[in-house]
């Protein structure tokens, strides 16, 4: 597929700061990754210590706390994690709760249409 980048605004759920970053999109993380300076200039303080897996197969302990995102015109809330300086990566939770999917041709993101599989019918 290659990979690309796009412009991802992160802000702080309590605040109206906020910045855009150019991130990776990388399908194959599962929480998006920034900078933990950035992060914490935003006012974005940690939550939750997770594990990870990287892909050298090195087991991390990694600080996570929630952030409104916004990209492609769509706006949600997601987990971030904090990274180290110059790590800008969109992860595969924050396109979905976006509801975006990757059009590998054109190496871009486009809008998916939400699922819902109620028991009764609408």
């Amino acid at each position: 597929m290659g990979t690309f980048s796009v412009n991802l605004w992160v802000g702080n759920l309590f605040a109206d700061t906020g910045a855009t970053v150019n991130a990776l999109v990388d399908t194959g993380a599962t929480h998006s990754m920034l900078p933990g300076s950035l992060l914490r200039e935003l006012g974005i303080e940690p939550v939750e210590t997770r594990f990870a897996r990287v892909a050298a197969g090195r087991r991390v302990e990694l600080q996570t706390a929630w952030a409104r995102f916004s990209a492609a015109g769509r706006n949600a809330v997601a987990r971030v994690a904090f990274g180290p300086e110059g790590e800008f990566l969109m992860g595969a939770t924050t396109l979905e709760d976006l509801g975006l999917v990757v059009d590998p041709i054109d190496r871009r993101l486009i809008p998916q249409e939400d699922l819902l599989m109620p028991a009764a019918g609408f």
